[in-house]
């Protein structure tokens, strides 16, 4: 089938990706915990074979998700986490008056407090001189250890404190006008119980990408702006998902009574937060810039008046295998001999799926297939396309098991470069969401799937 025009076809990409991806409905209720489960494990196998996950089977089985463990990215997942990343930062930063970017240490100096779980830098050599002191009573050595570890560094648990710092610079930024609010993506790291070792008594340090916005208000508006946050990152949540409803929100409180919201994303094992929001009022500011009120305080109109403080913190890890949940689809394989066989495929959305098109070749000269398919590779990751180059892998695969692995792979189209393209510069393009494949010329591939990509921000 020879295509209308890569215009037409690209208008109706986005709406064959929303159509295309729609599943069965679930109902008011969840689906069965028992197929649930069995859809998780498939999809656990299928993210292991396909590198977006890595670690040994047991880290990847829906028992130690229940337990709490968190696998690492693999490849593809790394890509992903990046994609997810950059969609945020887009929509919290770049289009986005007064919001900044800042930059703090992974490590905070400061006395620890009360309830403090957060781990501490320390030399071993400290230790080990202390350890090697005969002199020392085990009295005076267990008080030298609890001062080194009260006065060392600390790993950050959150970026707020690093937003915190540079708070009072910005302000200049600003001409300390409020509101306004500092971002920043990095690892922040928390205890976790190693179970695997000696059960609910070994800690190990645990690591998170957080994506962090800390909003700087007039406390008259400082309930308005939670509620604004609130509901535009439930609706940035859902805008990529197959199944929106399965993001949610809910109310909480701390114990100092400050309140806020918690976004939940409903995995198989069951909900898990995936963002939090607070309204963390001014106390913040004022217990680390204490004596000189001036210096934080920011211009309400004509008031002066010290901001609150509001926290918006979500798990890209935790969000990585959402969308991996999300997007998991067991349809029925036309290709399979056995119609028990069902296609397995992630249907991520267009801008998260970590690679857009894979190049192949079929029948005619390799080498001058390979060197179109270079000279395409090049032109597209030119254009910011990113790229399978599977016309350089040496086993043969039927057509059946490329589109099957690339489908496992979430890449959206698949470029099928042939004898046909060296005598009249036609390929054939085949859609991971429809499975349809259109014919076009390779002259119109570009502009194609730049335009989709464009288009999918929108959707």
């Amino acid at each position: 089938m020879r295509a209308g025009g890569a215009a037409r076809a690209c208008r109706g990409a986005c709406r064959r990706w929303l159509s295309g991806c729609a599943g069965p409905a679930d109902g008011p209720g969840q689906p069965a915990a028992s197929a649930r489960a069995v859809d998780c494990q498939a999809l656990l196998d299928l993210c292991r074979r396909r590198h977006f996950l890595s670690g040994a089977p047991q880290q990847l089985s829906a028992a130690a998700l229940l337990g709490g463990g968190r696998p690492r990215c693999g490849p593809l997942g790394v890509e992903l986490r990046k994609n997810l990343a950059s969609q945020w930062w887009d929509s919290m930063v770049v289009f986005r008056e007064q919001v900044f970017a800042v930059d703090a240490l992974h490590h905070e100096a400061g006395p620890s407090q009360p309830g403090d779980s957060a781990f501490r830098l320390v030399s071993p050599e400290c230790i080990r001189e202390l350890l090697q002191d005969k002199e020392l009573s085990k009295e005076q050595l267990v008080a030298f250890l609890e001062k080194l570890l009260k006065t060392s560094g600390k790993l950050r648990e959150t970026l707020l404190h690093g937003a915190l710092e540079h708070y009072p610079n910005c302000l200049d930024l600003v001409n300390r006008r409020l509101p306004y609010g500092l971002a920043q993506i990095g690892v922040c790291f928390h205890p976790v119980l190693d179970t695997q070792q000696i059960p609910n008594s070994v800690k190990r340090i645990g690591e998170k990408t957080e994506a962090s916005l800390v909003w700087f208000t007039p406390p008259k508006t400082s309930n308005q702006w939670l509620d604004f946050w609130l509901r535009h990152r439930l609706l940035w949540w859902r805008k990529f998902a197959m199944s929106p409803s399965d993001f949610s929100s809910a109310d909480c409180q701390d114990e100092a009574g400050r309140k806020g919201n918690k976004l939940y994303y409903s995995f198989p094992w069951g909900k898990e937060p995936i963002e939090t929001l607070w309204n963390l009022g001014d106390q913040e500011l004022l217990q680390m810039y204490p004596g000189n009120v001036s210096t934080i305080q920011g211009r309400d109109g004509r008031k002066n008046v010290v901001p609150c403080v509001l926290s918006v913190s979500g798990d890209l890890d935790l969000g990585v295998l959402a969308y991996l949940c999300d997007s998991f689809q067991l349809t029925e394989n036309s290709f399979a001999r056995k119609k028990s066989l069902q296609r397995k495929v992630l249907k991520l959305h267009p801008c998260l799926a970590p690679v857009k098109v894979a190049l192949d070749v079929g029948k005619g000269p390799t080498v001058e297939l390979r060197q179109v398919c270079q000279g395409l590779l090049n032109e597209l990751r030119e254009n910011g396309v990113s790229v399978w180059p599977g016309y350089l892998e040496t086993m043969h695969s039927s057509l059946e098991q490329l589109f099957s692995k690339y489908d496992e792979m979430s890449i959206l189209f698949t470029v099928l470069i042939t004898e046909t393209t060296l005598e009249n510069g036609l390929i054939q393009l085949r859609s991971r969401d429809t499975t349809m494949k259109e014919t076009m010329h390779i002259s119109q591939l570009k502009d194609f799937l730049v335009k989709y990509l464009r288009s999918a921000k929108n959707v």
